[in-house]
């Protein structure tokens, strides 16, 4: 890999660029795309910038390179070494180490696009994934938006909106707020009317933050106000509102996809109830703990959510599945999933080529109906992290990597032996997916792998995953959102 090139844009930034093609770089014509039956509003994509970093970055990068596309990718300070800089065919410097300086450094973002030559930006997930402003600006500049309408990320972000959607869809709610709580006192009165315990959930937010369980009237005040300090500081809204909350319940999610042409259709379930913290740590497709009808049943609900709003692209809906066997939506994820490739390996999508499909204004390439689950895939988060001690980030240089291989494994990473792992952004390092006929063969596959897996020079929580498989609840299925807490 070279050094090409700086160049000022208009937004006066400075950017360096590196490519894989040596002087090649400073021609800006575009590659001819794979041939691609295009719809009339078809629109020809032939390179994406990739607004993102790590395994998703390279994910998105490797899926273009297979229809012929060019990638750019960004990178920060921190991030020069890493695999996606080195994969894509060209790749620009656009800030200092802190995201706010890089990954969510719009004007330096739209700056490279252009120079660059980009007709298009996928966000992969998290930064500017689901933030409808970005959206507008990329489309604004004549870029196409790789992911769904500004007013769908706008509209199912909000959780209280969401859940408005929701009720005229049809689509079953836990017994709660419909509008955020106004005051303490407002959420004791409800609390009393509908029976503790009850949850206090940000509405313009997820991942964990601004979310308090309350167990009696007597924690009400001091949680109402920690959940709403800790949402102002996360999404910049402090606003509450208040569910039942459902004791032991599993986290099941169905993959969702639109086109411009109102098709609507699925990609099954998965089923994401191992947690810590609210954070997905351990997923599987399908679910372990639904059978064929309430599988019907889950995926109906979630159909008849994107239909109302007339969604575009990728998304995921997720739910709550109590012990009598009610289904509750909680909220939509209006991107691409971490943990895609458990889908991928059970209906055999590609889930990024879709994305980029529909995108292009092609139609969706696949119906849901017509597709045959094939077996049981689980996926493990591979963090740089040491659960030992609190699970304190680890990051530093990766001494001695060996990834596991063989039939039905896949890992999905940016990181290499030699790599340093930088302490600025997410603990993720890989994602250690595995494929059997059935579960129990699933299960045995990705124990072997965790086995295989060497990682010297950090802290990383796979003896927990292997942990974990040896439990008789989970070879059982008999786990919740609260074991993996519970267990640790």
């Amino acid at each position: 890999m070279c050094v090409c090139a700086e160049f000022t844009h208009s937004y006066a930034v400075h950017l360096r660029v590196k490519c894989r093609y040596g002087r090649r770089a400073h021609r800006r014509e575009k590659k001819s795309v794979l041939p691609l039956k295009i719809d009339a509003v078809g629109r020809e994509i032939s390179r994406i910038l990739v607004a993102n970093r790590g395994e998703i970055a390279v994910r998105i990068i490797y899926a273009a390179r297979e229809m012929g596309i060019e990638t750019v990718a960004i990178y920060s300070e921190a991030d020069e070494n890493s695999l996606h800089v080195q994969l894509a065919d060209y790749s620009v410097r656009i800030g200092g180490a802190k995201p706010e300086e890089s990954y969510l450094n719009v004007p330096n973002i739209i700056a490279a696009a252009e120079a660059w030559g980009a007709d298009a930006i996928h966000p992969g997930y998290g930064f500017l994934a689901e933030n409808p402003t970005f959206a507008r600006i990329v489309e604004s500049h004549d870029l196409v938006f790789i992911g769904p309408r500004a007013e769908h990320i706008e509209l199912m972000g909000d959780k209280v909106e969401a859940k408005r959607v929701a009720r005229r869809a049809g689509v079953p709610l836990v017994p709660g707020t419909d509008e955020p709580i106004e005051s303490v006192e407002e959420a004791k009165r409800i609390a009393a009317e509908i029976g503790y315990p009850v949850l206090l959930k940000a509405a313009a937010g997820g991942g964990g933050r601004g979310m308090r369980v309350v167990e009696s009237e007597r924690e009400m005040e001091n949680r109402f106000l920690s959940a709403s300090s800790e949402a102002e500081a996360a999404f910049g809204d402090g606003r509450l509102y208040l569910e039942k909350f459902i004791t032991r319940p599993k986290h099941i999610e169905v993959q969702v996809f639109g086109d411009e042409y109102g098709n609507f259709t699925h990609l099954y379930e998965r089923e994401c109830s191992l947690q810590r913290r609210h954070q997905k740590v351990m997923e599987e497709a399908p679910s372990p703990s639904i059978g064929p009808e309430k599988r019907k049943e889950v995926v109906e609900y979630a159909l008849r959510l994107v239909k109302e709003i007339g969604y575009l692209n990728a998304g995921t809906v997720e739910f709550l599945y109590d012990g009598e066997g009610n289904f509750y939506f909680i909220e939509m994820n209006t991107r691409v999933q971490v943990e895609h490739p458990v889908t991928e390996m059970v209906t055999g999508v590609d889930i990024i080529k879709a994305q980029i499909l529909v995108a292009m204004g092609e139609r969706l390439p696949f119906d849901g109906d017509r597709i045959t689950l094939n077996g049981h895939a689980i996926e493990a988060r591979i963090n740089a992290e040491d659960p030992e001690n609190n699970f304190a980030p680890s990051p530093g240089k990766i001494d001695l990597l060996h990834k596991p291989g063989g039939f039905g494994v896949r890992v999905d990473s940016h990181v290499y032996q030699g790599y340093v792992i930088p302490p600025y952004y997410d603990s993720m390092i890989a994602k250690l997916v595995a494929w059997g006929k059935d579960r129990d063969e699933a299960i045995s596959r990705l124990k072997r792998a965790l086995d295989e897996f060497v990682l010297e020079g950090i802290k990383s929580n796979v003896p927990l995953h292997l942990r974990v498989l040896e439990r008789r609840e989970f070879l059982e299925g008999k786990f919740y959102t609260d074991s993996l807490e519970r267990w640790v």
